[in-house]
């Protein structure tokens, strides 16, 4: 005999039917990259330098375009989030050595901050220690220390309409493209010290497992300009207090998780959302339920219930009211932990939880599950050709709305290559309108390369199609300078970093460029690409030659691999 299928099982096989495997290539992964390689590309307006400067910035995709890798019927993106830092600041754990290797990406000279503990957990000063320059022989790193007593500042410049926590906020002017939320960090290599005991802790079910702990550590953390809201009236504090960010790990705890629990997720963000139980921080000081606070509720859930709680008899309405209780006592007992800092609390007699609490405690299985075919599946019904949302208008008895559901699963899996297709043509849009937007730069097309590559080698095939053609239309109109040089040599794969010849003469660093190029021809089959590598090899030689200190013996030195 069949059981009685229930409100609670037409959600639970709508969710899982609809919320399908995001593909690697979406519209949002894309918008992220290309917001990505425009920060790179107007940063020198961002901090208002002059341009030529040799600082760069490394940025990071966070948040939900980061961390989802299901895509349901109704928007779980609200934003593109993106974290970006200067390749000059570092900070280390309070009592660490200075470093004498760093990736890369930094430039050869770093200042590195020292973290020093405020009396809020989570939050902290960046006390300057040390400057680091890089020795052009070994590429390893020797430290200077500075005098005690300076602290970074946070930017107090950006205009307070568009801030919200670290983040400011860059509507997008077009319709069809997410806003984006700009943090800027300081990057620390280093798993902090305020959250040490994060990886050793006892776990009953194996979440994480080892392997995800090892890489949530060597990820190491961040650092992001904000004040505890105690302290944004204080002269001092308000300037100088940083908070300690856990993003990458939480991308890597999140991309961990089963389908289940994403969805779940999923299931209290929109619900929260939609009753108005959370709300972005604001600048009143007064303190709100924020997304962050449901995320913290589920990397609590998926470490302290068994894989078996999840995958058992799957009932997604079930599992939501329990975790909606769970949230309930912590609001009530006023103790809402941080996933990674044991003394940290997420909430303080600034939060007016009461009616938040007492509407959640009154939740049942019943009210919740007639509340999400209200307002997440009718919801989705506005996606749908009319032939389908109109078997809505009679789901009278639970086997008609059991079809109606199938009904609109069918449709949603008939249709998953028009999501391909949006992609493709809002990634070739973005592409042009982008690059023809900010002028191509050596950083920003790193930038972008890397951003793509992350996603789809065809991405990046696309791109460098179109950067070719810009390159081409600038050297038309104003001519091959220097710069459009570098670009397309970083297009070829063939980006030579400043940091590497950061020290070298302006022939050194032609004649270098020439030499990678002329070795990266040898043994390769003639193609075009390497027609145009041999072209620019060319190019950077008559380079060399034309330069003030071209006469010199270093020239005759680099030189001579050619020979």
């Amino acid at each position: 005999m069949s059981r009685k299928y229930t409100l609670d099982d037409v959600i639970t096989e709508f969710l899982l039917n609809t919320c399908r495997l995001r593909p690697l290539a979406s519209i949002h992964t894309i918008q992220a990259a290309i917001y990505c390689g425009e920060i790179l590309a107007a940063r020198e307006l961002l901090l208002g330098l002059d341009e030529g400067t040799d600082w760069e910035f490394i940025t990071l995709t966070t948040g939900s375009v980061a961390e989802f890798y299901i895509e349901p019927m109704l928007p779980h993106v609200g934003d593109i989030d993106i974290l970006y830092h200067l390749n000059t600041l570092l900070a280390i754990p309070r009592g660490h050595p200075p470093p004498t290797q760093l990736p890369t990406e930094f430039h050869n000279y770093v200042k590195v901050f020292e973290i020093i503990d405020s009396h809020l957990p989570g939050y902290v000063y960046l006390e300057l220690r040390y400057l680091l320059t890089e020795c052009s022989d070994d590429y390893k790193y020797n430290a200077v220390e500075y005098d005690r007593g300076k602290y970074l500042q946070r930017d107090r410049d950006r205009p307070m309409t568009n801030i919200h926590g670290p983040a400011t906020l860059i509507a997008s002017i077009d319709e069809a493209l997410l806003s984006v939320d700009q943090v800027f960090c300081v990057r620390c290599l280093s798993w902090p010290s305020q959250a040490a005991d994060w990886p050793t802790r006892h776990r009953n079910y194996g979440w994480p497992d080892s392997a995800t702990l090892d890489h949530v550590v060597s990820n190491g953390c961040d650092l992001v300009g904000v004040a505890h809201r105690q302290c944004r009236q204080h002269e001092w504090r308000s300037k100088n207090q940083w908070r300690l960010s856990f993003s990458r790990a939480e991308i890597v705890l999140v991309n961990s998780w089963m389908p289940v629990q994403q969805i779940v997720y999923h299931m209290l963000r929109y619900f929260m959302k939609t009753e108005r139980l959370t709300d972005c921080a604001d600048n009143t000081g007064a303190g709100k339920l924020s997304n962050y606070h449901i995320k913290t509720l589920m990397l609590w859930a998926c470490e302290l219930k068994s894989t078996s709680w999840w995958i058992d008899d799957v009932n997604l309405v079930r599992m939501c009211v329990q975790l909606l209780h769970t949230l309930a006592k912590w609001l009530d007992d006023g103790w809402f932990q941080h996933y990674f800092i044991n003394n940290c609390n997420l909430i303080d007699n600034s939060f007016n939880v009461t009616n938040i609490r007492d509407q959640l405690i009154s939740i049942d299985g019943t009210w919740l599950s007639t509340w999400f075919v209200d307002n997440y599946i009718r919801a989705c019904l506005q996606l749908t050709p009319h032939h389908v949302s109109r078997l809505f208008d009679d789901v009278s008895t639970s086997m008609k709305l059991q079809n109606a559901v199938s009904a609109v699963v069918a449709w949603r899996q008939r249709n998953s290559m028009l999501g391909v297709w949006d992609m493709l043509d809002s990634a070739g849009y973005a592409m042009v309108k982008f690059v023809h937007k900010h002028f191509l730069t050596v950083s920003s097309c790193v930038g972008w390369m890397r951003e793509f590559g992350k996603i789809d080698l065809r991405l990046c095939i696309c791109f460098t199609a179109v950067a070719f053609l810009h390159v081409a239309y600038k050297s038309l109109r104003h001519g091959l300078n220097d710069e459009l040089l570098d670009v397309l040599a970083t297009l070829c794969g063939q980006f030579i970093s400043r940091r590497r010849y950061s020290s070298n003469s302006a022939s050194q660093l032609s004649l270098g460029k020439a030499v990678e190029l002329m070795k990266a021809t040898v043994n390769k089959l003639l193609s075009t690409m390497s027609l145009i590598e041999i072209e620019l090899s060319k190019a950077y030689l008559y380079g060399a030659l034309r330069c003030n200190d071209s006469d010199s013996d270093s020239i005759y030195c680099l030189a001579a691999p050619c020979h």
